[in-house]
């Protein structure tokens, strides 16, 4: 090769002990490569810098964030482009609007159990399907989700009932926050609150932050398990999107905010969680907030 290039032996030599790369450079490419392809098998996407640094750190490497994402930049194939959405600006008289009780359980969801409820589409190749959800806003663990092709009340109430009974309910010790949709504003929900002795909780009009905890959840489903999927019917949809919640996002995701664990580790380093027992018919003593 130095005969066909023209160059002595020598010389090349010396330029390559110069500007080969280092192992110390090397090596964590590699490795960061790795952590990604074994992510993406198993159908976890969002291995941004943040967390490929928790993973790294966890197997002994020295590097940090910034390092990372310096090589994610350089020569990470497999990083995806989140779409930007347009942002709403907050009104200022929005905050006056605000009922009592999302001020005072929103500040104390450490101390009570608290949930969070949305509802959002999955696009399939020539339909729609409904998804609701009941993440847990501790350990952020999917405690109930339903889907349907429709959106009556029945989705939000099964979703509900699924996190009933994966949760032991306390009769006033429990908030079920959602934004003010049809589906959680009708009576048949605030009903089957007052029987579980759940305090109901909704957003101020017009204000999507009040429930930013499962929105946070809703992109990180579309972004990892649902954009870039061509689902051919619901069945296949509802199988998808179920191991997505029950596997990846509840036992292998990690998360900032429970210190980079995923929900299931983190639960069970606190305290098991046992599941509710059937929840008795009676009324409730706890004055509840209906909506106008």
């Amino acid at each position: 090769m130095c005969v066909l290039a023209g160059v002595g032996r020598a010389g090349y030599c010396r330029h390559w002990l110069a500007s080969k790369p280092r192992e110390e450079e090397t090596a964590p490419r590699d490795e960061i490569q790795l952590l990604s392809l074994a992510h993406r098998k198993s159908g976890y996407r969002n291995n941004g810098y943040r967390l490929i640094t928790v993973l790294l750190h966890r197997a002994g490497w020295a590097v940090n964030r910034k390092r990372v994402a310096r090589i994610r930049r350089e020569d990470n194939p497999l990083a995806r482009r989140s779409c930007r959405s347009a942002r709403r600006r907050r009104s200022r008289g929005m905050a006056r609007r605000c009922g009592p009780i999302w001020r005072v359980t929103w500040c104390r969801w450490r101390s009570i159990g608290f949930g969070v409820a949305d509802l959002t589409y999955i696009r399939m190749r020539e339909d729609l399907v409904y998804l609701a959800v009941v993440p847990d806003a501790f350990s952020r663990r999917a405690v109930g989700w339903a889907m349907a092709e429709h959106l009556r009340a029945e989705l939000a109430l099964s979703a509900l009932a699924m996190a009933i009974g994966n949760r032991a309910v306390t009769p006033g010790e429990l908030v079920h926050h959602s934004d003010q949709g049809v589906q959680y504003a009708c009576g048949d929900c605030i009903v089957r609150l007052e029987q579980a002795g759940i305090q109901p909780s909704m957003s101020r009009p017009g204000c999507p932050w009040d429930n930013a905890m499962a929105a946070s959840f809703m992109r990180s489903l579309k972004r990892e398990a649902v954009n870039g999927q061509a689902h051919r019917d619901r069945t296949e949809a509802e199988v998808s999107i179920g191991a997505f919640i029950e596997e990846v996002y509840s036992r292998q995701r990690l998360h900032s905010a429970p210190t980079y664990l995923a929900p299931e580790e983190f639960e069970a380093i606190l305290a098991p969680l046992p599941r509710s027992a059937p929840v008795p018919q009676v009324e409730m003593s706890m004055p509840v907030t209906r909506p106008a």
